[in-house]
């Protein structure tokens, strides 16, 4: 709202008003609430003893917009102007009456009220979600971090105020909580959120990156065709369209294909066609939750981390039977398990924790050595004892190269390490980020030169090896609204995917990266550097979600929750799906599987195929009971096993977070990382295939229960504990 216009104030700057008088209204406008405790002062401001030109009070009102939202005013209040007018010609005073005195912590209770309104909207359309999950509502203004200053003697003002969570505001300066006021203000545009179907993601399907395309193609007409029809012209049109799989592997019995182009898109469409399905063909449960689980590239390897710093290795190479032949024990592990990569050649398996060293194991099982220790916070070359400080880091992230030689890392020093395995020597680290960098990746599976960093600070880096003279990266990527969980490479040195903690997940494409003088000079961090959202225990209010201007993703997906944990999303494998879909994990416990277009193209719901398998194993259990003995349970002992059951089937029905999911290279398998999103005591596997029941196989699905050995498990032994472990 532009300012009204007002009279002559004859060098005053306000109709008449005194510089003093000026400084003292301003000064009241902005921190009214932190000396407005003096009971004299405020009955002397309701008295009025300061008159001013009304019109110079629209003035301030109309122009300084940090005042108005230091003072609690809402851009909202547009009705409230019908009892203002622009001052009229003429030396007219107005007396200003202030009829009450408004701490800050009444402004705060205004904007929480705000927020419950609109965590109200908020909760009417998670009713309409089938998660049915309630993880509590976010408290917009005390987290949990002021709280722990407070504790430790900070006032309750300075807290709120702090630069922990809304920036520059302890040293006098009110950009970080006024810059988060206008920014919740503008969020509510409701064109705000992406367009499905995406144009830009239904181009990369029909261009062939991503997977093969049915075109349509033309026919020629029958005899009966031109008779029944006017024109004889000879040629039509025939629309593409997806056939079930039985009659594609039909025609590929028959050896139907002119073309061995042909031949081979219908292999293609045939791969594409077999998406994961919610069953499970069988669950492994584990002691402690499951944070990780990824196959190797040739797929005859799967490896799985959990919090309690062990690592277990499978042998995949026959995918419906795995055989577990190794454990391996991070030596010096802190809090938990952050990551783990695979070499390529699958003979070294790095899994990190929060410290700065790596750990490095032989997957070989015929090696009992003990792991090493990688010590990443050794000083890089050219750098003194005395310049160097990161050696009490946390990584978060991990990565071998193309070639094995070398690993990635990103920290918590906001910093990304590049370091060489055989020479034991920390070859570059690189300082671009404002927070925590919590995944790094390799562009190219062929280059060690290009790699991808993505921070709390919402925004991904590029950097290139080859040219790292000034330290500085070579381009950025922007529109994420929060923080960066996870970073996934197709391999071809072109495209990434992230995941977000505005529960988005976004593709890139590097010809579109930002260069860094644009960068630095539109300045993108100051539009989501104070953020009061904290995602490991709140759950996202889309209103905090907002389109960034600087946005140059390709592809926008929504759907999946990105909370509690670093979530993780990737690329589908070419062999078994032909490259043609992008997943991610859920903290609601599903794993969503979307087109390059945005739409689902299926959704695995990992805690209802759980709650399937231990009931049909408990069922069948019963089954075997009641026909050994010949009659319906009658001994005590055969009631509390029967109860037993029946307990556990009810616990089946808690929270489950799914962390990581990992789609087999060559067959249509996925298998899904979870845990137990309430105790977090324990966690499963659980693996998936696509449902060919649907194309005409009466076979149905043999529910199987391991332990992490892949010893069969009864139903009842897994409530152990007294309590729920999905």
């Amino acid at each position: 709202m532009s300012a009204p216009q007002t009279p002559d104030d004859g060098g005053t700057g306000a109709g008449g008003v005194s510089g003093d008088d000026l400084d003292f209204i301003r000064q009241v406008l902005r921190y009214q609430g932190n000396d407005g405790g003096n009971d004299q002062d405020s009955e002397t401001h309701q008295h009025g003893h300061h008159h001013v030109h009304h019109g110079a009070n629209r003035f301030f009102e109309g122009a300084d917009d940090e005042d108005d939202e230091l003072d609690g005013l809402d851009d909202d209040d547009d009705d409230d102007d019908d009892d203002y007018h622009d001052a009229e010609e003429g030396h007219l005073e107005y007396e200003i009456e202030i009829e009450e005195d408004v701490d800050e912590n009444e402004e705060l209770d205004d904007d929480a009220e705000e927020g419950e309104e609109d965590d109200d909207d908020f909760e009417d359309e998670d009713d309409e979600d089938e998660d049915d999950i309630d993880e509590g509502r976010p408290i917009p203004f005390f987290t949990r971090r002021q709280l722990n200053i407070m504790l430790q003697g900070e006032t309750l003002h300075n807290v709120l105020l702090s630069v922990t969570d809304w920036g520059r505001a302890g040293d006098g300066n009110f950009d970080g909580f006024s810059s988060s006021r206008r920014r919740r203000q503008q969020l509510r545009d409701p064109n705000r959120f992406p367009k499905v179907p995406s144009e830009e993601g239904r181009k990369l399907m029909d261009s062939g990156v991503f997977g093969s395309t049915e075109r349509p193609y033309k026919a020629y007409q029958t005899i009966l065709d031109d008779v029944a029809a006017d024109s004889h012209s000879m040629h039509t049109k025939i629309e593409a369209r997806r056939r079930p799989v039985s009659l594609r592997l039909f025609d590929r019995e028959l050896g139907l294909g002119y073309t061995q182009a042909e031949r081979n898109l219908g292999k293609n469409m045939i791969a594409q066609s077999m998406v994961p399905a919610t069953d499970a063909d069988m669950v492994l449960r584990y002691e402690a939750p499951v944070y990780l689980g990824q196959f190797s590239d040739d797929g005859n390897f799967f490896y799985s981390a959990t919090k309690d710093f062990r690592v277990r290795m499978y042998d995949t190479s026959n995918v419906n039977e795995w055989k577990h032949y190794k454990t391996v024990i991070h030596p010096a592990g802190r809090w938990t398990m952050t990551d783990a990569s695979l070499s390529p050649d699958n003979k070294w398996l790095a899994f990190t924790s929060m410290m700065p060293q790596v750990c490095l194991a032989p997957t070989d099982p015929n090696d009992e050595g003990e792991p090493y220790l990688l010590n990443l916070g050794a000083p890089a070359p050219g750098t003194s004892d005395a310049e160097h400080y990161h050696d009490n880091f946390a990584i978060f992230s991990v990565r071998f190269s193309g070639d094995g030689r070398e690993l990635v890392a990103g920290n918590n020093d906001c910093s990304i390490i590049v370091y060489d395995i055989e020479s034991r020597t920390v070859l570059h680290n690189l300082e671009g980020h404002k927070h925590d960098v919590n995944a790094v990746c390799f562009g190219d599976k062929l280059s060690p030169h290009l790699l991808y960093s993505g921070s709390d600070d919402a925004t991904i880096k590029v950097w290139d090896r080859r040219s790292l003279g000034d330290g500085r990266a070579a381009g950025a990527f922007v529109g994420h609204c929060e923080g960066i969980t996870y970073i996934d490479s197709k391999g071809d040195g072109r495209y990434i995917l992230s995941n977000g903690k505005d529960q988005t997940m976004r593709l890139w494409d590097l010809r579109m990266a930002m260069s860094m003088s644009d960068f630095d000079a539109k300045d993108p961090l100051q539009l989501t550097s104070y953020s009061l959202y904290d995602y490991r225990f709140q759950r996202y209010n889309d209103d905090l979600y907002f389109k960034h201007p600087h946005d140059n993703s390709v592809v926008t997906f929504r759907g999946h929750r990105v909370e509690r944990t670093l979530i993780r999303c990737h690329f589908s494998p070419p062999g078994s799906s032909d490259g043609r879909y992008v997943y991610s994990a859920s903290h609601s416990g599903k794993v969503y599987i979307w087109n390059l277009d945005a739409t689902l193209a299926g959704v695995i719901d990992v805690r209802e195929a759980t709650r399937q398998t231990l009931s049909a194993v408990a069922a069948e259990e019963e089954r075997q009971a009641e026909l050994a003995s010949g009659q319906t349970p009658t001994s005590a002992r055969d009631t509390l096993n029967a109860r037993n059951r029946m307990r556990q089937r009810r616990y089946t029905h808690g929270p489950l977070c799914v962390r990581d999911a990992s789609w087999h290279p060559t067959a249509p398998v996925l298998v899904a990382s979870s845990f137990d999103a309430e105790s977090m005591e324990t966690g499963t596997c659980s693996v998936h295939s696509c449902d060919l029941t649907r194309d005409g196989d009466a076979g149905g699905r043999e529910h199987r229960l391991f332990d992490d050995r892949m010893r069969p498990i009864s139903s009842w032994q897994t409530s152990g504990r007294g309590m729920s472990w999905w």
